[in-house]
């Protein structure tokens, strides 16, 4: 890290950042090689609550969220979620056009240029796919690329160990635990934080590319080397 001195006083102080604010995101489609990305609706419960009304445990960390009694309850949730600015939300589309699950933008910082992905439901049918690794890439190059952030956050439940081991997986740098963060539920929740830079984001990029081309899976679908193997490659 390069050391910088306060012009007058002399003491070390931070690097010269841009200061122009970041921009909100936007209703967009981002399409992949495996599925896409677009701007939640009311429309997607149709494909989506099929998904996920049997599997309980995706609801767990999400608060104010499921499991629901019945498909009302569920659109009602939706629709709270499409018509929210912050979080903001998005559907994760197979090549059928099914919606699969759902991701948002959130804790949006212009000013300061600061974003956070969160809120993410992966049903079964999402989870352990090539689609599911896309659309964080997608995200992820949405905000840095598009919209200008200079940091990208993933935060969880400490508990939550599926989430810690994804957001490594993804590339992102695990800062620490804040302890007794929220009361969720009527329960503790510290909170795990992980972060990309921007300054990191062109090694990220290039893991998941790697990965998510073609030729890193086999007749069967199955991939040839994995994304954390593609990350140390381009070292």
């Amino acid at each position: 890290m390069s050391e910088h001195r306060h012009p007058q006083t002399g003491q070390p102080v931070g690097a010269p950042v841009d200061t122009k604010p970041a921009a909100r995101p936007r209703p967009v489609t981002l399409e992949g090689r495996y599925g896409r990305v677009e701007r939640l609706s009311s429309l997607h419960a149709v494909s989506l609550w099929p998904q996920v009304k049997d599997a309980d445990a995706i609801w767990t960390y999400i608060p104010d969220s499921g499991p629901f009694a019945d498909e009302a309850a569920f659109r009602d949730w939706l629709a709270r979620r499409v018509a929210a600015e912050d979080p903001y939300a998005y559907a994760i589309v197979d090549r059928d056009g099914h919606a699969v699950g759902t991701a948002a933008l959130m804790n949006i910082n212009p000013a300061m240029r600061v974003i956070e992905v969160g809120s993410i439901i992966y049903s079964p049918a999402l989870q352990r796919t090539p689609l599911g690794t896309e659309a964080q890439y997608l995200l992820a190059r949405y905000a840095f690329e598009t919209l200008s952030y200079r940091r990208y956050e993933w935060k969880c439940d400490a508990l939550n160990a599926s989430s810690r081991r994804a957001a490594l997986r993804y590339g992102f740098v695990f800062e620490g635990i804040f302890r007794q963060h929220m009361i969720r539920n009527g329960r503790n929740r510290d909170t795990a934080w992980f972060s990309i830079v921007d300054g990191e984001w062109p090694a990220r990029k290039a893991a998941f590319e790697r990965w998510l081309s073609p030729d890193n899976f086999d007749a069967a679908g199955r991939q040839i080397e994995s994304l954390d193997r593609a990350a140390d490659a381009g070292l």
